[in-house]
């Protein structure tokens, strides 16, 4: 693939960020307002995401919303505001993805906002492993699949159907699972989440 056709098929794909949480673990504090590096936690996500070639970004928001749109820099993006976000995860993915409907993109690239060990490097192998609107492709970390997770555009209805509670798309990937092209990751990323206070430490 040269430069020109890779770069088309970046502006086929669209990160999508989930940082809608409550952080009911960490006494109720949303995940997309920790700081790291002196910044919302949801802007270095999208810093990220930026930086691994993702043209065209949609951050998904829910607890404390105004605050997160007040406080983080998401110029660029397109803001999706899920007004379910305590259902759980499945919510957030339902709301992202159909947010994408009718824009063009051929493919969601989607992250999570509690995983800032998971830096561009890792965002660009899953990214770079795309080939068209049925991709359907993992991280792995030692062989464990995890985030981040693509999914061409022909999957969204599926995993929009099957995304209830904290699941997210979780059921699908289950049953599809001799489709997905697992990215060994592990070299360049750590999988952690920022679930409680304890994880804090992982923040700078």
């Amino acid at each position: 693939m040269d430069t020109q056709d890779h770069h088309h098929a970046r502006e086929e794909i669209a990160g999508l960020l989930l940082a809608a949480g409550g952080g009911r673990r960490l006494g109720g504090r949303p995940k997309a307002l920790l700081e790291h590096r002196g910044r919302p936690l949801v802007e270095h996500a999208v810093g990220v995401l930026r930086a691994a070639g993702c043209g065209r970004i949609h951050v998904v928001l829910g607890a404390r919303a105004d605050d997160v749109r007040g406080r983080a820099d998401l110029t660029g993006c397109v803001l999706v505001d899920n007004p379910d976000w305590a259902d759980g995860m499945g919510s957030s993915l339902r709301a992202g993805l159909g947010s994408l409907t009718g824009t063009g993109a051929r493919a969601a690239l989607v992250s999570l906002v509690d995983q800032p060990g998971i830096g561009p490097e890792a965002v660009a192998r899953v990214l770079g492993a795309y080939v068209d609107d049925t991709s359907l492709v993992s991280a792995a970390y030692d062989g464990v699949r995890g985030h981040p997770v693509l999914f061409g555009a022909t999957h969204w209805p599926g995993i929009a159907a099957a995304a209830t509670g904290d699941r997210g798309a979780r059921a699908y990937l289950k049953k599809h699972a001799a489709r997905i092209r697992l990215v060994e990751c592990a070299d360049v990323a750590e999988p952690y989440d920022i679930d409680t206070e304890a994880d804090l430490s992982h923040l700078e």
